[in-house]
Parts: structure tokens; C-alpha cells; sequence
């Protein structure tokens, strides 16, 4: 019987360690299903582009891994049990279960309300496809009236930036908010937030710092200190959290529901399922937790193949670096940041600003889609055999080693 990975979710990271496996481990040992929401592979990190109005590549998944051998199955999953070693999805067809013998968790993150009363009914967001495409409807019916109207983003970090600097670019008839919760760019040099201030002066987005949300209505923002601002389009980035999924399967998960993992993403619960990109709590080089983003999910996607790889074919684990350089902010499409920071995630005094950082980070984005949606492209073509099928409920009975 041939052993089954399953990948939960076809983000940056599933997507990367699904194509990966598929390449590196023998078909005639393994078997490996991709279940996902979606169609499309999602670029995340420029869903606020789409939602200015802007067209961006969907790779269909189904083109993404044609030749793989990888399985498909387009549906929601509902439900983890470690314990039966099965998944729960749901579909049009009404769903059922899939049975694994390794899990890779990969169903990444999705905005956070943070209880604010009026978000989830009121507030748009861009944190998924569909969200960013009603975001971009709503803003198209506000383009086409002659008084145009207000969009306030709700949320400095790098989201918040980007969605706010893009929609004031691409949309100049309407009038953009962004409330900073501090100060605007705090984690950022003195040079590079002084960048960002004169960007969104340049481009006419109002900045109200140290301000925070009490509630959102269909028209307005309450402000805690009592002032409102009218909106006619609330966008919420303040913040992602994850599914509860994981927290209701036993696994061990941190308090807001990240599955905790050992150094090679393994859950330090399970040792057959392995957690990548916004789902896993993974500590970097520096001990510090990776934050949710592209980098940290190339980082663990790459970590967690290698870790599979090592343990069913009797290999060494090769340990992938567990960094975060800094970070690339777009300032519309001729604008940007890019901002180092040292060892202890600290930013250094030097950054870049301007249009060679605007092309800079449209460089990156063009390699996280091609790392992602060609994800066996350049790998080795050796298909390691498995040492030996594991018995997944005991994995001390995995014989080593047979190779070929």
C-alpha cells in the first residue's frame, strides 16, 4: 500500500511542498492530495492590487500540478483527527474524509476582527480572493459616482500600507484614510518612515496615528476617542489569525491556534503531520517566532519537505534557514520600501526607497509565484523510494534504510 500525503491548503507554502514531494519521492511508493478551497492558485501578496482594480495572474491549480501525479480535490476542510489519521472536507457534493499517513497543515491565516463590533458585517478585506474582489466591486460602483467617496483602511502594518498607498494610486477620484493604531512605520528606520509619510502625502492618503477602532458601521468608523469618520468603504487589516481547526483536533497549538513545531516544522504533538507557512508556530535562528508572511512560508514549506523526505527514505534532514531579512513594501507602482533588519528583527539604519524598490519587490513577487505555481521546476529529477512504508500510529517501526 502506498504512503499517503496529504497537504492541506495550496498557498505559498502547500503549493511549494506539494510540487516538491511530488518530485523527490517515488510514485510508485506515494501517493500525494492537494485539498484547497479554491480553484486558483491565490497570489496573496497582491490581492490589494486586484482589489484596486488591477488584473493579476490566477494559475488554475489544475495547470499548476498537470504531470505531477499529484491529486486534487477541490474542497473546504472542515476538520482534523489525528488520532483516525483523517481529514473531513466538505464540497459541492457534500464532502467526506480523507484518510493520510503524513499531514502537511498549510491552510495559512485570514484576517482578524478582534471582536470589534460591525467588522465582520461592514468591513471589507483583502486577506483572500473573494474578499479582495468585492472590495474592488464596491470601489468601482464609488469611481463611477460624480461625488466619489471616502475608503478608510484600518491598520498601519504592511497590508494596511500597501492597500491604502495602492487605492489612492489607482482610484485618485476617491479620498483614502489609513488609521495607525502608533505611529506610522514604527517598526521601520528614521529614514524609511519618513519615506512612507512623504508617499502618502504625495499621493493624498490622510493618516491618523495612535487612533484606534471601537466599532464599524455600513457608513461610518467610531473612533475610541468618540470622533466618526465617514466611509463608504471600510477595509480591515488589522491583523490575521488562523483557523480553529487545528485547536479543536488536539493537536498542540499556541494560543491563537498555531500548531507548535520542532525545528524540522514537525507538530511536537503528532510526529506524522507537519505544519508550514501561517499555521506553524516555528522559531527562527534567533529564537524568535517567524511572523506570518511569504518569506516564513517559503522558509518552513522548504523545511517540512525536507524533514518527509528525510524520514521516509532513511536521508538526512538537510535544516533550511529560519530567517526574516526584512521587509519589501509597495508604495503603488512606482514606489516602495525596502527595509533590513538585523538579527534581533530590529531594522537597520539603512533602507532603500523609490523606484528601484518598487521594482525590487515586483521581482520578488514574480519568484514567489514562479517558486509556487512551477514548484518542481530546477528540483532534482531523482525520485527517492521510501526505506520503508511507515506505520504512521508508531513511527519507531520505520525500517532503515533501502534506497534506490
Amino acid at each position: 500500500m502506498k504512503h499517503r500525503i496529504v497537504v492541506l491548503g495550496a498557498g505559498y507554502a502547500g503549493a511549494y511542498a506539494a510540487g516538491t514531494l511530488a518530485r523527490r519521492l517515488s510514485p510508485a511508493d506515494t501517493e500525494i492530495t492537494v485539498v484547497n478551497a479554491e480553484r486558483e492558485f491565490v497570489q496573496r501578496l497582491r490581492l490589494h492590487q486586484l482589489a484596486a482594480g488591477q488584473e493579476i495572474e490566477a494559475p488554475q491549480l489544475a495547470d499548476v500540478f498537470a504531470g505531477t501525479g499529484i491529486r486534487l480535490r477541490l474542497a473546504r476542510v472542515t476538520a482534523v483527527d489525528p488520532e483516525r489519521q483523517v481529514v473531513a472536507v466538505a464540497d459541492p457534493d457534500g464532502g467526506g474524509e480523507l484518510g493520510y499517513d503524513t499531514l502537511v497543515y498549510a491552510l495559512g491565516s485570514h484576517g482578524a476582527d478582534h471582536d470589534v463590533p460591525g467588522v465582520a458585517e461592514y468591513a471589507f478585506d483583502v486577506a483572500g480572493r473573494p474578499a479582495a474582489l468585492r472590495l474592488r466591486e464596491r470601489l468601482d460602483d464609488l469611481s463611477k459616482r460624480d461625488e466619489g467617496g471616502s475608503v478608510v483602511v484600518v491598520g498601519d502594518g504592511l497590508t494596511g500600507i500597501e492597500t491604502a498607498t495602492e487605492v489612492a494610486e489607482s482610484r485618485p477620484g476617491l479620498s483614502v484614510s489609513l488609521i495607525a493604531r502608533g505611529e506610522l512605520g514604527a517598526p521601520l528606520s528614521t529614514g524609511a518612515r519618513a519615506h512612507l509619510r512623504r508617499a502618502c502625502d504625495r499621493l493624498g492618503v490622510t493618516v491618523r496615528e495612535h487612533t484606534s477602532v471601537e466599532a464599524v458601521g455600513a457608513t461610518r468608523v467610531l473612533c475610541a476617542d468618540g470622533t466618526v469618520l465617514a466611509s463608504d468603504a471600510t477595509v480591515w487589516t488589522a491583523g490575521f489569525t488562523v483557523t480553529p481547526i487545528a485547536a479543536m483536533s488536539g493537536l498542540a497549538v499556541t494560543r491563537d491556534g498555531r500548531i507548535v513545531v520542532d525545528r524540522t516544522m514537525r507538530s511536537v504533538s503528532h510526529g506524522n503531520v507537519y505544519a508550514a507557512g501561517d499555521s506553524a508556530y516555528a522559531l527562527g535562528d534567533n529564537g524568535r517566532p517567524l511572523p506570518m508572511s511569504c518569506a516564513s512560508a517559503g522558509y518552513t514549506g522548504r523545511q517540512a519537505v525536507n524533514a518527509i523526505v528525510g524520514h521516509l527514505t532513511g536521508r538526512e534532514i538537510a535544516h533550511t534557514k529560519l530567517e526574516y531579512v526584512g521587509n519589501h513594501i509597495g508604495l503603488g507602482r512606482r514606489d516602495g520600501i525596502l527595509q533590513m533588519v538585523d538579527g534581533e528583527a530590529q531594522a537597520k539604519p539603512r533602507y532603500m526607497g523609490g523606484r528601484k524598490a518598487a521594482r525590487i519587490k515586483a521581482g520578488i513577487v514574480r519568484m514567489s509565484l514562479g517558486a509556487t505555481s512551477h514548484p518542481t521546476f530546477g528540483l532534482p529529477k531523482g525520485k527517492h523510494r521510501l526505506a520503508a512504508v511507515p506505520d504512521a500510529s508508531n513511527e519507531n517501526a520505520v525500517a532503515w534504510p533501502r534506497r534506490r
